[in-house]
């Protein structure tokens, strides 16, 4: 029987907390973090929110799941966010060991892959997955925020 909680599945959990950015005035970003097909982490951009540059998604689901765990390191978890993380949130993710992680759009400009962060050796990184959902959720949010302005 196949298996209900794939790549997809997590990311469309990611894509709602994305929404919940997005209703927020927030860049519509949206992360989580899963062990053994259960999530144990949901997060999205704060940073207008709480007044803090490093409130990105990644970097509140990182402290969620830590939490969670109980300890700082998130072997045999994977993360779900919608926009490749930017050197920051690669920097606390390399540091937390996560095993894998999982993106949806790419970040041309901010991203950690254009900008040549490293990851942990142990890390995997899939890209692409939901990329056009989450690309237009983005694009969405800025052509109202420019139209407001």
């Amino acid at each position: 029987m196949e298996n209900p909680f794939d790549d997809i599945y997590f990311m469309k959990k990611a894509l709602q907390e994305a929404e919940a950015a997005f209703d927020k005035g927030e860049v519509p970003v949206g992360a989580v973090i899963v062990i053994d097909n259960k999530i144990i982490a949901r997060a999205h951009n704060l940073t207008e929110l709480l007044n803090d540059v490093t409130a990105h998604a990644e970097m509140q689901a990182i402290t969620a799941a830590s939490n969670y765990l109980g300890g700082k390191y998130l072997l045999k978890c994977t993360l779900y966010v919608t926009l490749e993380p930017c050197q920051m949130c690669a920097g606390a993710l390399h540091w937390s060991q996560i095993s894998k992680i999982v993106y949806g759009a790419r970040d041309e400009e901010r991203g950690c892959m254009n900008l040549g962060t490293k990851l942990h050796p142990k890390t995997e990184m899939v890209g692409g997955v939901l990329a056009e959902e989450s690309s237009q959720l983005l694009k969405r949010f800025f052509i109202e925020r420019r139209n407001l302005n």
